[in-house]
C-alpha cells in the first residue's frame, strides 16, 4: 500500500508539474480590465405624440476581455449593466415619466494597437453591439398614465479609441471611449391608448480600468 501510495503521490506531481504550463498557455494571449464606465446616451426619438426622450448618464461596472492575436491586432469583448430613468417630454401630454430600463450591451470590437511608443500602446477598434432590454419598471405609485413599456433589442456598429499605459509585463492602467450606435423600437401602455416610439439611445461609453495580462 505504500508503494501505491507513493506511486500515486508521484503520478499526481507530475500530472500538476504538466497542467501549469498548459495552464498558463490557455491564458497568455488573454487580457482582463476591471474598471467603471460612463454610459452617456446620445439621445433622439420620433413619438407617435410627439416630443422627444431624455435618458440619464450613468456611471457603472464594467468588464472587458481581450484576445491578443499578434501584439498588435487583438479582439475585446466589453460587458456592463446600466439603469437609466427615462422621461418623454415635450409630447402633446407634457413631460411623462417612462420609469427605468435597465439594458445589457456587450460590444466586441476588432482592436489595432500601436506599440512604438513605450509604456503607452494607443489602439483604434471598430466592431458590432447588441444590446438587449432585460428589465423595465414603470413610475411607482400612485399609478400615472404609463402600465407598460417594452423596448425590442437592438444590434449596431461600434467604434473605439484609447491607449493601454503599461507598468510592467502584466499591469496596465486604460483609458477608452466607445461609441455605440444602439437603436430600439419602444411600445408604451397607457391610459390614453398605446403609444409607439422609435428611439435612438447611441451613447458615448467612457471607461478607465485596471488591466491584467496573463
Amino acid at each position: 500500500m505504500r508503494t501505491i501510495g507513493i506511486a500515486a503521490s508521484a503520478a499526481l506531481a507530475a500530472a500538476l508539474a504538466f497542467a501549469a504550463p498548459a495552464q498558463a498557455n490557455l491564458f497568455e494571449n488573454f487580457q482582463v480590465k476591471l474598471g467603471v464606465s460612463g454610459v452617456l446616451p446620445d439621445e433622439s426619438a420620433d413619438v407617435s405624440i410627439g416630443g422627444d426622450v431624455d435618458i440619464s448618464d450613468e456611471w457603472v461596472p464594467s468588464l472587458q476581455v481581450e484576445y491578443f492575436f499578434t501584439d498588435n491586432i487583438s479582439a475585446e469583448l466589453l460587458c456592463c449593466v446600466a439603469t437609466h430613468d427615462v422621461v418623454a417630454i415635450n409630447t402633446v401630454a407634457g413631460d411623462v415619466a417612462l420609469g427605468e430600463v435597465t439594458h445589457f450591451p456587450p460590444t466586441v470590437t476588432l482592436k489595432y494597437r500601436w506599440t512604438n511608443f513605450g509604456a503607452v500602446e494607443p489602439y483604434l477598434g471598430a466592431g458590432v453591439n447588441y444590446t438587449a432590454f432585460i428589465d423595465d419598471e414603470t413610475p411607482p405609485s400612485p399609478p400615472g398614465p404609463v402600465n407598460g413599456i417594452d423596448y425590442d433589442q437592438s444590434f449596431g456598429p461600434a467604434l473605439q479609441i484609447g491607449f493601454d499605459y503599461r507598468f510592467n509585463d502584466h499591469w496596465s492602467l486604460n483609458v477608452d471611449a466607445r461609441r455605440l450606435w444602439i437603436n430600439t423600437d419602444v411600445s408604451i401602455d397607457t391610459d390614453l391608448g398605446p403609444v409607439s416610439a422609435d428611439v435612438d439611445i447611441n451613447p458615448w461609453v467612457l471607461s478607465t480600468s485596471i488591466g491584467y495580462r496573463f
